[in-house]
Order: structure tokens, then sequence, then C-alpha cells
């Protein structure tokens, strides 16, 4: 038995402030074809504060992808491939013993950067996930007896490999929480395929956009405060808890929900669905959310956080259509 799944919405800017980051949408989507939903849900997170878990096959432009967002902000970029042999010394940095003087002195490690990109981050042992996920939910680290702030602008983009899962370290659900998205990509259609070819032979380059200006830190922490100011009323506010609230009593929903929903989500999941959807709506030119906005980044921003019952798993139920039976159910303001 399979609930099916629709595919969601995507973003076409509007006129308003939103315009600053049309150019840099545009780049994004040039330099990833056919990945839209990618890159829409980075612009997302970024706007959101939040980071990002992405899925999919390899070779799908998830390292290009941020590699070109960190060329269309004023922001640094490191990618970390995750080994099981990675310490958390590699992630956060280590005293380094300077004989001349006779004190220790900190190296920083990668995450002192503003982007960073964990590759198949299911691939590294605990103690390193641990490290990666206390970073990226406190925005500092501790090596010794002193702390070290991160970055203002911080943003985590870490990958899984779903083919492969011999040698890999999965996530606990406490830790997958600690993303604001999970967003899964798949292969593009043979039309697209022709324009990555294209892409790398070079053709068609004066069709293309170019770079953007970089927007400044100062931009995007601008953009993050115009979201928080967007009209949401409270009767969607009600509409984001009753959502919510699916996951936690879904027979009050859908009976068959309730064999199918090991456990619902935590408060932490309602506040990612409206930061998201503030976001989503930013990026659209609207100074309010609608239910559509909602609606747009449910999947992502609960995929990863209601773990299903053995019951699903037996009668082929997959998380995408346990979400769409969810959104089907709760009335629309």
């Amino acid at each position: 038995m399979t609930l099916s799944h629709n595919p969601h919405s995507t973003i076409s800017p509007g006129t308003s402030d939103a315009a600053t980051f049309t150019p840099l949408q545009a780049y994004l989507d040039e330099q990833v074809i056919g990945q839209k939903t990618l890159t829409q849900n980075m612009l997302i997170a970024l706007l959101a504060d939040g980071h990002l878990l992405v899925e999919g096959p390899p070779g799908l432009a998830k390292t290009r992808a941020i590699n070109a967002l960190a060329d269309g902000i004023k922001g640094d970029f490191h990618r970390v491939q995750f080994t099981p042999d990675l310490l958390p010394s590699d992630l956060t940095g280590t005293d380094i013993y300077r004989p001349e003087t006779g004190e220790f002195i900190f190296q920083s490690g990668p995450l002192f950067h503003n982007l960073v990109l964990a590759d198949e981050i299911n691939r590294a042992p605990a103690k390193v996930q641990s490290a990666l996920l206390e970073a990226m939910a406190e925005r500092q680290i501790t090596v010794g007896n002193k702390t070290y702030h991160l970055p203002e602008l911080f943003l985590v983009m870490a990958t899984q490999n779903p083919l492969e899962q011999e040698g890999t370290y999965p996530l606990p659900e406490a830790q997958l929480d600690r993303f604001l998205m999970h967003v899964e990509i798949d292969y593009p259609d043979a039309a697209t395929e022709l324009k990555i070819l294209q892409l790398t032979r070079n053709e068609g380059l004066a069709n293309f956009t170019e770079k953007p200006v970089p927007l400044s830190q100062e931009v995007i922490f601008s953009a993050r405060k115009a979201c928080l100011e967007l009209t949401l009323v409270p009767e969607l506010q009600e509409y984001i808890v009753q959502l919510i609230m699916a996951t936690r009593r879904p027979e009050r929903f859908h009976q068959q929900l309730a064999n199918f929903i090991a456990m619902g989500v935590s408060p932490r999941a309602t506040i990612a669905l409206e930061k998201c959807a503030r976001a989503h709506a930013y990026l659209m030119g609207r100074d309010f959310v609608g239910p559509d906005n909602i609606q747009a980044v449910f999947h992502n921003v609960l995929r990863h956080r209601l773990p299903l019952t053995y019951e699903a798993e037996a009668n082929g139920v997959e998380i995408n259509g346990v979400l769409d039976t969810i959104l089907a159910n709760v009335a629309v303001p």
C-alpha cells in the first residue's frame, strides 16, 4: 500500500525586496541545471537561518550548488568529505603547541567558514556527527576550556547518498531534528541532461546570466528581518499548529495515519515550518504568508522529523505519502 505524493509549488520571485535575490536565484538555476528544488531551498535556508540536509544519488551537482551560492554572497566556503576515520578536531580545529613561545595556539577548523558542505555526513562516526550538529545548534564550539563563536552567517549543507548504506552511521532522529529542512533530489530529465552537456562544453554561454554582484552579509541579515515582519494572520498560525498536531494526534484527522506514525514532531518543527513559509513568501515578493507558502515547504520541513512505524514500512507507505495525507485532511483557513 502506497500513499501518493504530489509535487510542490516552485518559487517565482515578485517585485518587492525579494528582487535583490532574483539575480542570485537566476545564477544558481543556470549553474545547477535541473535542480530548482535544491537551489530554491538553499535560498530559503539562507533566509530562515537554518541548515540543509540533501539526499540524492551522487553526481547531481550538490557541491556545485553550494559553490555557486558562495559565489553569490560575500562569504567563504569549505567542503569536508566525511569518512569513518574523521575526528571531531578535523572539523572544529585544535590547540597547537608553539615551542618558540611555549604556548598553545588555536588553529581553527572548517566550521569557521560561512558555508560548509558536509559531504556524506552519514559516513562519519557519531562523535564527529555530534561535533557538527552541536556547532549547528549552538553556533559555537568548545576546545579545551575555551569557547569560540562561529560566524554570524553560518550555513551547513549536509548530503546523504541513499544508494549505499554499507559502512554508514545513520543520523539519530534527535540529531536529524537539528536540520531545518531535508530536501530530496533526483536525476534530471532528458532535455535537462542535454543542457548539462552544453554547459560542460561551454556552449551557449552568451545566453547565460552573468555572475551577480555578491550580496553582502548585511543585505542577507536585513532580508531575514524582513521575513519576520511579513504578515502571518492568526488563522494561518493556527493552521500551522494544526498541521503539527496532526502528527501527534493523527487519529483525530485520519484514522489510518495513527497506524503509520510512530511519534509526532517537536515544537522545533513548528518554528521551522513558520520560518520557512515566511522565507518562501518573501522570495515570491509577498508581504504576507499564504496557505500555499506553508504547504510548499511542509514536506521538506517534516520529512526527516516524522518517524514511521514498522506497519507503515511493511505496507510500503512512504513518508511523502503520509505528509500528503496530513495536508489533505487538515482544513485550510
